[in-house]
């Protein structure tokens, strides 16, 4: 049993994930310190408040911090564009790359009436009998001279 449990703590997956998450961490405190150091000072200076984290209001003897909200906020948003234009787009486009490249080195493709798969040199689907769209490279001239 011992022998499963160092198996299971040293397989690549738990290793990699735990990396994953203590760098999370780091970075999220990192961009908590950008937020609050750098970006909300900027804002509260356009706005003319020298600081979110000290905004309160009061109601019946309940005491609302809705500074710190705001610089929650503005952390997630931050963290959300950041995702979204270093980490989601960049593997989008990897993903529709190799996409188009697996589709152009494919020896099949779709009928375009059934929707089969057929033979990219096919001019007709054996399926339905329609006529296709010549798939291949295109034919190589003969030289004369």
């Amino acid at each position: 049993m011992i022998k499963e449990f160092k198996e299971f703590l040293f397989k690549g997956n738990l290793i990699e994930i735990a990396v994953g998450l203590i760098m999370a961490t780091a970075a999220a405190a990192l961009v908590k310190a950008v937020v609050a150091d750098l970006i909300t000072p900027i804002i509260a200076a356009i706005v003319g408040e020298p600081s979110f984290g000290g905004l309160s209001f009061t109601i019946n003897h309940s005491h609302f911090l809705y500074g710190d909200f705001i610089n929650s906020v503005i952390t997630f948003v931050s963290v959300g564009a950041a995702v979204f234009f270093f980490v989601v787009k960049p593997v989008n486009m990897v993903v529709a790359r190799r996409k188009v490249g697996v589709e152009e080195a494919s020896e099949t493709k779709q009928c375009s009436e059934c929707l089969s798969e057929i033979p990219r040199e096919a001019r007709k689907c054996a399926y339905c009998a329609s006529p296709q769209a010549q798939g291949g490279p295109p034919p190589v001239a003969a030289s004369l001279t």
